[in-house]
């Protein structure tokens, strides 16, 4: 399965992301991304574990999900 970042801005103007699980080879560059989407919107980015296998974040600007 490919990996994948799905965003939604949210009607606050949040930026949601969510992902199943990143491969190795390919997490060290989500987390670049995720952290350069941060530092442009200006926001923080919070992320939140989800009670399945994967993770889920909210931001004010940025929000990160895996």
């Amino acid at each position: 399965m490919p990996d994948k970042i799905n965003v939604e801005i949210l009607e606050d103007g949040t930026i949601q992301f969510s992902t199943d699980k990143i491969s190795a080879k390919n997490h060290a560059s989500a987390d670049e991304f995720m952290a350069e989407i941060e530092k442009l919107c200006g926001g923080v980015r919070v992320v939140e574990k989800r009670k399945q296998k994967y993770a889920h974040v909210h931001a004010k600007g940025v929000v990160h999900t895996h």
